[in-house]
C-alpha cells in the first residue's frame, strides 16, 4: 500500500476496503512459479504533469501559473551531483531546449524512460515495450546470466540482465553510452552508470523502483521516486514515431520548468 493509501485508511475504514481487496488478489504465476508480469500497464507516464489553468478572462496558462486547484505538486525528483560537475549540470539545465537529447528524438536512456508500458515474459527473458515522447522503444532482459549480446558496445538503453529475488524481478543494466540524461534538467551521467530496477507484482499492480549509481558524477546513488503500475485491459498499439520538426522554429531557448 502507498503512503497515501495508508493515510486514507487512517481516516476511514471504508476507504481501505478496495485497497485491501486489491492486495488480497492472488498473484498469477507462470509454470516456472514466478509471478506473471505479462500485460499492458498504466504507469503514470506521459505528460500528465502539464496542468493548464484557465484564468478569469478565459486565457489559458500552461507554466508558472501559481497555485492551482487540486493537490499540491511534489518537488521534481532530481539526482545530486559532485561539486566539480554541478556547473556543467546547471549550464545544461539552463540550455535544456538546445541540448536535451530527447527533444531531438534520441532514445531517453535508463532510468529516464521509466517503467514499461507493456511486459512480455517467458521463463528465458522479459521484454519491456515503451511508448515514449521520443518514439517507441524496447528492452530485452535475459534471465539466464550466460546469455549476452554478441555486440558488447555501449548503447542508449544499455545491457540489461535480470534475475529473481523471491517474487521481485531485479533488472541490472550497464554498458550505457553517455548521450542520454538520467532525467530532465541536464542530469548527465558517464559510461560508468549502473541502474538497478525492481518490479514486484501485488494483485493487479506492480511496484516499480529504480536506483542509478554513477560515482564519477553523482554525490550519492539516486533513488527515483517509486512508481505504481496498474494492469489494464487495453491492448498495446503501435506507438507514433518521433519526427522532430519544431527546433528550427524555436523562438525561446531559455529554461522551461518541468515539474515531473
Amino acid at each position: 500500500m502507498t503512503i497515501r493509501s495508508i493515510l486514507a485508511c487512517a481516516f476511514g475504514a471504508a476507504l481501505c476496503a478496495p485497497l485491501l481487496l486489491l492486495a488480497a488478489t492472488p498473484v498469477p504465476r507462470l509454470p516456472d512459479g514466478h509471478p506473471d508480469l505479462n500485460g499492458v500497464w498504466e504507469n503514470g507516464g506521459g505528460i500528465d504533469f502539464v496542468q493548464p489553468q484557465k484564468g478569469p478572462n478565459g486565457s489559458i496558462c500552461v507554466r508558472e501559473c501559481g497555485p492551482g486547484p487540486g493537490p499540491a505538486r511534489t518537488a521534481p525528483d532530481r539526482p545530486h551531483y559532485r561539486a566539480e560537475v554541478q556547473a556543467r549540470v546547471a549550464e545544461l539545465k539552463d540550455k535544456q531546449v538546445q541540448f536535451d537529447p530527447v527533444l531531438r528524438c534520441k532514445p531517453p536512456g535508463v532510468p529516464r524512460i521509466g517503467p514499461p508500458d507493456k511486459i512480455v515474459q517467458t521463463s528465458r527473458e522479459v521484454v519491456f515495450l515503451y511508448e515514449d515522447v521520443s518514439g517507441p522503444f524496447y528492452r530485452v532482459v535475459p534471465l539466464d546470466p550466460k546469455v549476452r549480446r554478441n555486440d558488447d558496445s555501449e548503447s542508449y538503453l544499455g545491457d540489461a540482465q535480470g534475475h529473481w529475488e523471491g517474487d521481485t524481478l531485479v533488472v541490472e543494466t550497464r554498458n550505457f553510452n553517455d548521450d542520454t540524461w538520467l532525467t530532465d534538467d541536464g542530469s548527465i551521467h558517464t559510461t560508468a552508470l549502473r541502474v538497478t530496477e525492481r518490479l514486484q507484482r501485488v494483485g493487479n499492480r506492480i511496484h516499480y523502483s529504480a536506483v542509478a549509481d554513477d560515482p564519477a558524477v553523482l554525490a550519492e546513488p539516486w533513488k527515483l521516486r517509486p512508481r505504481m503500475l496498474t494492469l489494464t485491459g487495453v491492448e498495446y498499439g503501435e506507438p507514433a514515431p518521433c519526427i522532430e520538426q519544431d527546433m528550427p522554429l524555436m523562438q525561446d531557448g531559455s529554461y522551461h520548468t518541468n515539474p515531473r
